[in-house]
C-alpha cells in the first residue's frame, strides 16, 4: 500500500489506493480551489484536477474582494492562459489571508414577481413593466392574484 496526502480540503486526508485518490479528485469544488489560492496551497496535482479548475467561478469570487481583483481580473483578460498556469498565477501573486466573501445576491421584488406570474414576462420584462404601471394598476393585478390566507 501506497500512502499519499491530499492537501486542502480541510485536514490532509490519507489514501491508500488510486481508486480512491481519484474519487477524492473528482470532488474538488471551485470554492476549494478558492480557498485554497486565499492560503498559496495549490490543488492541482494532474489532468482531472486541472480539468475541474473553473476560471470564471474562481475570478468571480476573487473579484468580490479588494485585495483580489485585480489579479482577478488580470485572469479575466487572459482566458487562453491553461487552467493551472492561471492558478500558479493566483496562488503567487493572492498574499495569504482568510477572505470570506459572500457572494451577490438580486433582490427578489415582489412587484416584478406579481407582474412575471399575471403577464407571464420574464425577470426584464417584469421590471420593464413595472415602470410604467400605476399604482391602482399595481393594485388591481395584486387583488386578481389573491389567493386567500393569513399573510
Amino acid at each position: 500500500m501506497t500512502e499519499a496526502i491530499l492537501e486542502g480540503l480541510g485536514e490532509p486526508t490519507k489514501i491508500y489506493n488510486a481508486e480512491d485518490y481519484v474519487e477524492k479528485v473528482s470532488k474538488i469544488s471551485p470554492f476549494d480551489f478558492v480557498k485554497n489560492i486565499n492560503l498559496q496551497k495549490n490543488l492541482i496535482v494532474d489532468e482531472r484536477s486541472e480539468k475541474q479548475y473553473s476560471p470564471y467561478i474562481i475570478n468571480r469570487a476573487l473579484s468580490l474582494d479588494r485585495d483580489t481583483i485585480v489579479q482577478a481580473n488580470e485572469m479575466n483578460c487572459r482566458p487562453h492562459l491553461d487552467n493551472a498556469l492561471q492558478n500558479a498565477f493566483l496562488i503567487n501573486t493572492i498574499r495569504a489571508k482568510n477572505r470570506w466573501n459572500p457572494w451577490l445576491k438580486s433582490e427578489k421584488n415582489a412587484d416584478v414577481e406579481l407582474i412575471k406570474e399575471y403577464y407571464g414576462y420574464s425577470n426584464e420584462k417584469a421590471r420593464q413593466a413595472l415602470s410604467i404601471l400605476s399604482e391602482e394598476q399595481k393594485q388591481y393585478i395584486k387583488e386578481k392574484l389573491n389567493k386567500g390566507g393569513n399573510k
